[in-house]
């Protein structure tokens, strides 16, 4: 149930006590609903302002996805051999991932880019990569 229909039954429910509107009592409870009343058209206009907003905000997420695709391409449907021999690795220290290639794993050790840790690559797999 909305706001303003809460607020209508609410209204009814003063109507149907007979509330008086010429005492005191009864002009504070018809103020009351009616503020009630504004506040719920009021909260309901916000509601729907929010929705269209929300849809233009996923229109504008789609349109940069798209962008994004067309200016940096889809990473896993590259090809090109020198993303083939792309490697990632985990930092330890601080969870940061990085991309380097087979040269730069066989060098040693790596600096991390993000807190500055030496990552010292594990070869093991790459040595029966290159047996296949």
């Amino acid at each position: 149930m909305k706001i303003s229909e809460k607020v209508s039954y609410i209204k009814g429910l003063a109507e149907g006590l007979g509330l008086d509107d010429s005492t005191k009592e009864g002009k504070v409870l018809a103020a009351i609903i009616d503020v009630l009343d504004d506040m719920g058209h009021a909260i309901e206009d916000i509601d729907g302002e929010l929705d269209d907003i929300a849809d233009e905000m996923f229109s504008v997420e789609e349109s940069i996805n798209e962008l994004e695709d067309d200016v940096y391409g889809d990473d896993d449907e590259c090809g090109c051999e020198d993303c083939e021999d792309m490697y990632e690795l985990t930092c330890p220290a601080c969870g940061n991932s990085i991309t380097v290639d087979y040269d730069v794993i066989s060098s040693g050790s790596i600096v991390c880019p993000n807190c500055g840790a030496d990552l010292e690559p594990d070869l093991s797999g790459l040595e029966e990569e290159d047996k296949d």
